[in-house]
């Protein structure tokens, strides 16, 4: 049997997934509002970028088998303070954890072999279980368009962090058709630039000059 995670054979197939064994039970008796405790998630100073309905698997180098994790809401989550992202999904109905883990320069996105609609990726440190544990991954969306989206969120996040580690803010363009227009540094660096290249095309301009007014001249 294949351990390669990319194999054709393995990745996604019904056939050959095993799902991981997470019941449900509803509850006998339900709470009403009073009765209910607040729930804190880890969440709450995160905003969601990103969020897209996904099947999510992870693949087991013991079984070389892929299991599944759960289906539910794929998210992309911004930390308001830091500005870092990363990516956070929870099975339907029980809400349970089924990845969690930064999203670093690193991590590559391969597509599923036979598929065009599911990704493949690593990673050193999923918080899915409470403590860091490697893991390759794989996400599978209702079609292709949504892969997609997901592919170029992912990469926006990516690069986001990267920038946010290296402590070079990403750059950002201001449109001419911006009502606020550009900010006052940005337009103090537009005028500094301008002046400067004023300057230096300034000897240029009375080199071309000269030979005319020396013809001048000799008239």
């Amino acid at each position: 049997m294949s351990t390669n995670p990319l194999d054709p054979v393995n990745p996604l197939d019904p056939v050959r997934t095993e799902e991981e064994h997470d019941p449900h039970y509803e509850p006998v008796i339900r709470l009403t509002d009073k009765d209910q405790v607040e729930v804190k998630t880890h969440e709450e100073d995160e905003e969601a970028r990103f969020k897209m309905r996904a099947k999510l698997f992870r693949f087991d180098p013991t079984t070389s088998e892929w299991k599944e994790r759960g289906t539910g809401d794929v998210r992309l989550l911004t930390h308001k303070t830091t500005g870092k992202v990363r990516l956070v999904m929870r099975r339907d109905k029980t809400y349970k954890v089924c990845a969690n883990h930064a999203i670093t320069a690193e991590m590559n996105l391969q597509p599923n072999i036979g598929s065009d609609r599911s990704w493949v990726w690593k990673t050193l440190a999923d918080m899915a279980e409470g403590e860091p544990t490697a893991e390759t991954l794989a996400i599978r969306f209702a079609n292709s368009e949504n892969a997609g989206q997901f592919k170029q969120a992912f990469e926006e996040a990516q690069k986001t962090n990267q920038e946010l580690s290296s402590g070079q803010p990403a750059t950002v363009t201001t449109s001419s058709t911006d009502p606020a227009g550009p900010s006052p540094a940005a337009a103090k660096e537009a005028t500094d630039k301008e002046n400067a290249a004023n300057e230096a095309a300034q000897p240029q301009e009375d080199a071309v000059k000269e030979p005319v007014s020396a013809a001048s001249d000799s008239k």
